[in-house]
């Protein structure tokens, strides 16, 4: 802002409440410039940095500081720029929102009521945001203007709204007459930030040992399918992100996600050229069902795209039919789903394989046991630490009978608080090795004999 702005704003004698200059504004702005604010609100979801977008912002907060030094305008304890910027949010973008959608270290927006806006950090935290809206009314606009952008809408005939704004953004609105109109409007709107942590980073944040992430990169390069279960925001992505990465580069992966990509695998060299071999890919919804391409539908082309390991980047529907399916027939497959246990993870995805087909639970369940041989279960605890709480082994008796393993575990030893903080003290514990049939099946895809010796000595690799 110019420095003449800045002593108009500082003499300015016309002080009001900040809905009043926006009030005013809007009026101002929809009958002199209405094409630029209606061709702008909303663009920024999932496009920040446009170069575009820059111009049209820069244009439009000219209009705004022009109109504050013309009509002499201010607000306590608003500085000339925090205005100008709250002013432009409030009208082009989505309001106090804005400022939490395209940071790091968010993971969450869940808006309770007009008035009731709470902020999950990746810490774990969950804080008040500062800011609320200024009425019922405002919070349907201001979600409202967020739908938009995606051609999603919120009215009396739908009033239930699931979608995603962009590429790392999934939203879950209800509105009137799903929740009070006093209210306004409850929200979540998930944030996508995939983190990349390493090996180390695991560890140090005693989230699991390093026995445990060797034995789960070493089954899956040599052709054990797993699934990673737990609920939300457990970390299940993250720790399916990095056994992914831990994949010799020559083997091929083909990821399959549902309507946002979190994945990002691929790894280039100083000179830009792909040194590993993967294909990321991510469904897209449409009211034809001709156009539709689901989680399924991606299944089948990966089937016939070579791979050496499908990931499904959570299995909620049908698609756990068809992964069982792909992992009985040789490729190692990895995927989450959501459950309490390793041991409820199969009755879970015996229930998800009959919203395809009418098949007795008995049966469903020898398909699932056979194809997802190694279970694990992750859990973020209430003080906000996560840590991978067992992984198991289905073992396939000479009868045809099952017998569940647990291989290892993290075993609670006491609760404590401490200056008003939960703090919880546990302990790993690996409790069996691998049975004979896994170590013979390994043997027999390509896993060399000292390395074996290593993961069932428990001996860091």
């Amino acid at each position: 802002m110019s420095r003449n702005l800045g002593l108009f704003y500082n003499m300015a004698k016309n002080k009001k409440e900040f809905t009043e200059v926006l009030n005013e504004l809007q009026e101002y702005l929809s009958s002199k410039y209405a094409t630029i604010i209606v061709n702008n609100p909303g663009s920024t979801v999932g496009s920040k940095g446009d170069n575009q977008l820059g111009e049209q912002k820069q244009q439009i907060t000219a209009y705004i500081a022009k109109y504050l030094a013309d009509y002499s305008l201010s607000v306590e304890g608003m500085s000339a720029d925090e205005l100008i910027e709250r002013l432009y949010t409030e009208m082009a973008e989505f309001s106090f929102l804005t400022q939490y959608l395209f940071v790091t270290n968010i993971e969450e927006i869940n808006i309770n009521s007009w008035k009731d806006v709470k902020i999950t950090y990746s810490d774990g935290r969950v804080v008040p945001a500062i800011e609320r809206f200024n009425s019922p009314a405002h919070a349907v606009d201001v979600v409202r203007r967020l739908l938009h952008k995606s051609g999603m809408i919120l009215d009396n005939s739908q009033p239930g709204v699931v979608g995603h704004l962009s590429n790392k953004i999934r939203i879950t609105v209800l509105g009137n007459p799903i929740t009070d109109s006093d209210k306004g409007v409850a929200a979540s709107i998930r944030i996508i930030n995939p983190q990349k942590l390493s090996k180390e980073d695991f560890i140090n944040n005693n989230t699991a040992t390093a026995p445990m992430l060797d034995f789960l990169s070493i089954c899956l390069r040599y052709g054990l399918s797993m699934c990673v279960t737990g609920s939300t925001g457990s970390g299940k992505t993250t720790l399916m992100s990095w056994i992914l990465s831990s994949v010799p580069n020559e083997k091929r992966i083909f990821t399959i996600e549902n309507g946002c990509r979190e994945f990002d695998l691929v790894r280039e060299d100083e000179n830009g050229n792909v040194t590993n071999n993967i294909v990321h890919t991510v469904t897209r919804y449409s009211e034809d069902k001709k156009q539709n391409i689901d989680q399924e539908k991606l299944l089948e082309y990966a089937l016939t795209c070579n791979p050496d390991i499908i990931c499904v980047g959570e299995m909620k529907s049908a698609e756990a039919f068809a992964a069982q399916e792909a992992a009985r027939t040789g490729h190692a497959v990895i995927t989450t789903t959501h459950a309490n246990s390793c041991i409820a993870t199969y009755n879970r995805m015996v229930t998800l394989c009959t919203q395809k087909y009418d098949i007795a639970d008995k049966t469903l369940y020898n398909l699932v046991t056979e194809a997802f041989p190694i279970v694990l279960f992750v859990k973020k605890l209430e003080d906000g630490s996560r840590k991978v709480m067992e992984i198991t082994e289905c073992e396939i008796l000479e009868d045809g009978t099952r017998k569940i393993h647990t291989l290892f575990r993290y075993n609670v030893i006491e609760n404590t608080v401490v200056g008003g903080k939960l703090s919880i003290k546990g302990e790993y514990q690996k409790v069996h090795n691998i049975s004979k049939s896994m170590q013979k099946r390994l043997l027999e895809n390509g896993m060399p004999v000292s390395l074996l010796e290593c993961i069932m000595g428990g001996v860091d690799v």
